[in-house]
Order: structure tokens, then sequence, then C-alpha cells
């Protein structure tokens, strides 16, 4: 059986404000802004996309800023932790960093043999920085975080599960991932190609369930790298009995979604057609695109959304 999932492609959360998710994620962890356009499905949303230069799958985070929604609980069945990978020997300018802009974290804990702080946006998202070996991914360098330092894409995601049996058999059996290893009620897969995008189950009977809002993860997203094998796997999901949508067009990249048997929300998207769609490498980001079936009403929808602020000078 051929391989279909590639790894991780992206995480989508919910969050407050827009000018301040922005400032958190380019200005103070210093990723990219690929793109800003809105939710296709509520186009009074914004929808931020950062990653690397480019937007390699894997290294996507996506919010979609609800001014009004309530903030969120982590809980069962929801994703309560998005892991960046980063150097060995960075941890100690990202405490730095983050202790300047008055951001709590731990102090570095090890897991797996690698060492990591936790901390929390803004809004309460649950992050992680792990410092991983050997993670050759170029990253997107700022004057004001090195290279040598700078966030190289995902490292991992934690779903919180009552248990993990079906799960596993879904990651293992459907989606192209393996057990890796075990510590305590944490289970790691990862991806048989062998690309960064580890996926960690912790499963517990007890905690309660999580519920969606502000500062929660919305759904997580593997890769693959045509729309023939996305309908591929989708046509193995139906098989199996799990209910999948159609193929939807998200402009960058083309969609399936369904859930897995703890309840959270998995999306697989292909590889391309990529960011650089609708606007060149250089200017990612820079402007507001709109789908094409929302073109005609752009100016009602820009009078909706939050004004932005691109100017990053004071996280320097």
């Amino acid at each position: 059986m051929s391989t279909l999932i590639t790894g991780m492609h992206h995480v989508t959360a919910m969050a407050s404000g827009a000018q301040s998710n922005l400032d958190f994620y380019t200005g103070v962890l210093g990723l990219r802004l690929l793109k800003q356009t809105v939710n296709f499905d509520a186009p009074d949303v914004y929808h931020f996309y950062y990653g690397n230069e480019v937007g390699d799958p894997g290294t996507i985070m996506t919010f979609f800023p609800f001014a009004q929604m309530a903030r969120g609980r982590k809980g069962r069945s929801q994703t309560v932790r998005t892991s960046f990978s980063v150097p060995e020997g960075a941890l100690e300018f990202w405490m730095e960093r983050l202790r300047r802009f008055g951001i709590g974290f731990t102090q570095p804990e090890e897991r797996f043999n690698e060492q990591f702080i936790y901390f929390e946006d803004w809004d309460g998202l649950g992050l992680e920085l792990v410092a991983h070996a050997g993670d050759t991914r170029q990253p997107f360098s700022r004057p004001f975080i090195p290279e040598s330092v700078a966030i190289r894409g995902f490292h991992h995601v934690e779903l919180s599960e009552r248990v993990y049996e079906a799960t596993e058999e879904l990651l293992v059996n459907m989606l192209d991932y393996d057990f890796v290893g075990e510590s305590g009620a944490r289970r790691r897969y990862a991806p048989r190609t062998g690309s960064t995008g580890f996926l960690d189950l912790v499963w517990d009977a007890h905690p309660d369930f999580g519920s969606g809002g502000t500062g929660t993860v919305h759904h997580i997203a593997f890769d693959t790298a045509s729309e023939e094998d996305q309908l591929i796997l989708r046509e193995r999901l139906l098989r199996r009995k799990v209910f999948t949508t159609q193929v939807l067009d998200r402009q960058y990249f083309k969609s399936i979604y369904f859930r897995e048997p703890g309840g959270v929300l998995f999306e697989v998207a292909t590889s391309g057609p990529g960011f650089a769609w609708d606007e060149p490498v250089a200017a990612l980001g820079q402007e507001l695109k709109l789908p094409p079936w929302v073109e005609a009403q752009r100016a009602a929808i820009e009078a909706q959304l939050e004004q932005i602020n691109q100017d990053m000078t004071k996280y320097a």
C-alpha cells in the first residue's frame, strides 16, 4: 500500500484580536505572515496563515480571529498543545525573549530525550518549543531572531483522549503514522516518510471534555502530495465508515475533513498549489486576498475587519 500522508500540513486555532494575534506570531515568535485572507465559510472573519519563507507543509500555523468569541477550555477530545521545533541550544534565547515580553513559561523539562518549554499565547493557546537536533528545515529569519535559533516548523501536536486504541488504529492503518515511543500515558507516532511532525496521544479516562473558543485548536491537518492521493485516501476512509466531507477548495490547497474516533477534527490537505498562487513570494501576506466568489463584496468585508499594522519594530 502506497504512503498517502507525508506528515503534518497545518494547525488551525481560534484567536480573539487580529492585531494581538499578528503581534504574537510575527513579532514575538518571528513567523512570517504568509497570507491574510478570510474564513471561506464566514468571510467577515480573517484567516491568517503563518510559517516559514514560502509556507512549506509542516510549518503552517493558521488562525481565525473572532473578536467576540468566548475563551475555550482545554480538555479531552482536543488538540491541547502545539509544539514547534527549534535547534538544540536555542531554549535560552527563547526564555529570555518570552521573559522580555512578559510571557510566562515553564523551566526546561525533558521528554523522549529532548528538552522543551511550555507557554501560552495571549489567548491561552498551549504551545511548546522543543530543542530538536537535526531539523534541517529552513526557517523564516527576522533581524531580531537569528536563523541559528529560529523556529523550524512543527515538532508535534498533542491530543487529549480518553483511550488511545481506536485513534492509533486510524493513524497506523489509514494515515501512514507509526507508533515510535511511550512515556506513561503518552504515546508518540511518527510519519512513515520520516519527516518531522510527530503526533502524541495523551490518554486519561478522567479529564473533562474541552470546549471550543479562543485559545483552542480548531483542527489539525495532514499533508498529502496530490489531489489524486487525497481522493484515494478519501475512498479508503469512506470504506471504513469514517464520515468524510467532499473535497473543498481552499485555493492554496484542497481539503477533506473528518473526525478521528476520539472526536478531534482532522483535515487532509494537498501540498499545493501553495501560497504564491495569487501573489509573489516576496509579497506574501502584505495584502488582503479574497476568494473569487466574494471579491465583489470586498468593500463590505474590509469595513468589518479589524485594521492591522504589520510594523514589528517594537519586537526587535
